[in-house]
């Protein structure tokens, strides 16, 4: 079970509350959100907010890519996988990506997050402008 979205911030906002609902269900005994922030400090650099953008066709292919390539690689076949990624410009401490998944048990649930948003940084289509100042 997946769910793969770009949010379009001038239309939308990411809510956490949407990955928790999708993710739950009583035939899951593990859980877990991942929220990717903007922070204030990257590469010595103070930063005050990032804007992303997307080709987001692309984007989604390449979640929906991930997603399926778990059961071989991971052997994971039993998951909800809640992907969602903004575009636009964030603040500091602002949420840009959320990851949830759920899973029959914590280690698989635990790798499986991991494995989501490690590739999706190498692998998935996004850009983003740092705004610093020094």
């Amino acid at each position: 079970m997946l769910h793969a979205k770009i949010i379009d911030l001038k239309k939308e906002k990411i809510e956490v509350n949407k990955a928790e609902d999708f993710i739950s269900s009583s035939k899951f005994g593990a859980s877990l959100i991942f929220k990717g922030t903007v922070r204030e400090n990257n590469d010595n650099k103070k930063v005050t907010g990032i804007t992303y953008d997307s080709h987001d066709a692309m984007v989604i292919k390449s979640f929906e890519e991930i997603y399926n390539e778990v059961d071989q690689k991971l052997k994971i076949k039993d998951k909800a996988v809640y992907i969602e990624h903004v575009k636009g410009y964030l603040g500091l401490g602002e949420i840009s990506i959320i990851i949830a998944v759920a899973c029959p048990h914590r280690e698989e649930t635990y790798t499986l997050s991991r494995y989501i948003i490690e590739e999706i940084k190498k692998r998935s289509p996004i850009i983003y402008l740092e705004s610093t100042y020094a």
